[in-house]
């Protein structure tokens, strides 16, 4: 049966995947020809930007041509994507920082390891190599760690001091997106559960990694585009 035929049972899964792979490959182009056009102490911020999508397209190559073949969750490649992107995307915290001021190298470790907590807690939970709950939490804690320090913490106090828009309002759109758009995942995680059907998890998570990855991006390059 055609992947994309309106008969096809798995059609919006399927979209999903195509979807997802095809507008990170976009958003990678696009990063890849903007960041020329910003302000030297942003490209860093935008490299990065592009690496999130660019490795994310190259996992969703593959996810979706595992998806298609098997109707399984493509759960260890989606994983391995998100070690890889989702400390890229912590770090870009410490990045649009460190491009206006002064930042302590202890952030940047602080913030990798909280994402890190977070992504083993969720494997270790939806690879049933622990118990599904505590796992959650452990995953759950990295998460709230994270917030703490971008919402609260040390992060929003160095946010709060630079004095500079363009910096701090990309810290605040980017730590809103970490808030609601990454409470998505806890969302799939609990839909992944023991006899549960890929189709609805996986388009929860590919529609969650669209917004949450591509659109990081976007906030930094509208920033970088702002403070010439």
């Amino acid at each position: 049966m055609d992947l994309f035929s309106v008969n096809n049972p798995n059609l919006l899964v399927n979209f999903s995947f195509w979807f997802a792979t095809a507008s990170m490959l976009a958003a990678t182009a696009f990063f890849y020809v903007e960041r020329k056009d910003v302000n030297a102490k942003w490209r860093t911020s935008l490299t990065v930007a592009m690496l999130v999508t660019g490795i994310a397209f190259w996992h969703y190559l593959y996810m979706a041509k595992y998806f298609f073949e098997t109707g399984q969750s493509p759960l260890v490649l989606r994983y391995v994507d998100w070690l890889i992107t989702v400390p890229l995307q912590i770090v870009e915290f410490y990045l649009i920082l460190a491009a206006v001021t002064a930042v302590s190298s202890s952030l940047f470790w602080r913030l990798l390891g909280a994402s890190l907590v977070m992504l083993v807690g969720g494997f270790l939970g939806e690879a049933e190599m622990m118990s599904r709950m505590p796992a959650f939490i452990i995953g759950m804690l990295g998460w709230f760690a994270v917030l703490w320090m971008i919402f609260m913490g040390p992060a929003a106090e160095v946010s709060n001091s630079t004095g500079n828009p363009a910096s701090q309002k990309a810290f605040k759109a980017l730590r809103l997106i970490v808030l609601v758009g990454w409470s998505i995942y806890p969302i799939g995680y609990y839909l992944n559960g023991p006899g549960a059907s890929p189709d609805l998890t996986n388009i929860v998570y590919n529609f969650a990694d669209l917004v949450n990855k591509a659109m990081f991006g976007l906030v930094i390059w509208a920033a970088a585009k702002s403070d010439k």
